[in-house]
C-alpha cells in the first residue's frame, strides 16, 4: 500500500489554497476610522472580506486533515503497523500534526471571529476602535504551512510502515501430525 500520489497531491493543493487565504486574509484585516455624529462617536469599519478569507481557510485546512485522516484511519482503526523506524515517525508525527493543526484552528477560528465582529458601527463613546492585532492570521497561515509538512510526512510514514505487511492467512500453529 504505497503512498497515494492523488492524495498528497490533492492535500498540498488544499493546504497551499488555505496558506494563500489565511495570508490574504492578514492583508485584509479590517481598519477603523473614529467618525463623529453630534456628540457620539462611531467606529466605522471597512469590508468584512479578511473573516470569509480566514474561514475559508480554516474549512480548506480542516478538508485536508480529514482526508489524511480518512485515509490513514486515524492511525487506530485498521491492521496494525509493522514494528520499525517508519511506525515510530508515524505515531509522533501523528501526534504533531494534531497540535499544529489545533493551533491553526484557533488562530483561523479566533481572527476570523474577531474580525467579523468589528465590522458594525459602536456607538459607545468611550470604546477604541479595536481590530484585529497584526499577526493572528499570520500565524495562523504558518501553522497551516507547518501542518501541511507534517501531515504529509505523517502519511508517507504510516504508508512505509504499512507496505510489506506479512499475510496472516495461512495457519501459523504448531504442527504435531507426526507424533
Amino acid at each position: 500500500m504505497g503512498a497515494s500520489t492523488l492524495l498528497l497531491l490533492v492535500v498540498f493543493v488544499f493546504d497551499l489554497i488555505a496558506f494563500a487565504l489565511a495570508v490574504a486574509a492578514e492583508q485584509r484585516r479590517n481598519t477603523a476610522k473614529i467618525e463623529k455624529v453630534g456628540n457620539d462617536s462611531y467606529c466605522r469599519y471597512d469590508s468584512d472580506i479578511a473573516t470569509g478569507l480566514g474561514v475559508g481557510s480554516l474549512l480548506l485546512l480542516m478538508a485536508s486533515q480529514l482526508l489524511i485522516m480518512v485515509a490513514s484511519r486515524c492511525l487506530c482503526g485498521g491492521k496494525a503497523m509493522r514494528p520499525s523506524g517508519s511506525r515510530a515517525w508515524a505515531i509522533f508525527l501523528f501526534i504533531t500534526c494534531w497540535v499544529f493543526f489545533f493551533i491553526a484552528e484557533v488562530c483561523l477560528l479566533v481572527a476570523s471571529v474577531r474580525n467579523g465582529y468589528h465590522t458594525k458601527y459602536l456607538s459607545d463613546p468611550s470604546y477604541s476602535c479595536q481590530k484585529v492585532r497584526k499577526g493572528i492570521f499570520g500565524a495562523g497561515a504558518a501553522f497551516v504551512v507547518l501542518t501541511g509538512i507534517v501531515s504529509e510526512l505523517y502519511y508517507v510514514c504510516y504508508s512505509k510502515a504499512n507496505d510489506g505487511q506479512p499475510s496472516y492467512d495461512r495457519d501459523t500453529g504448531i504442527r504435531m501430525g507426526s507424533l
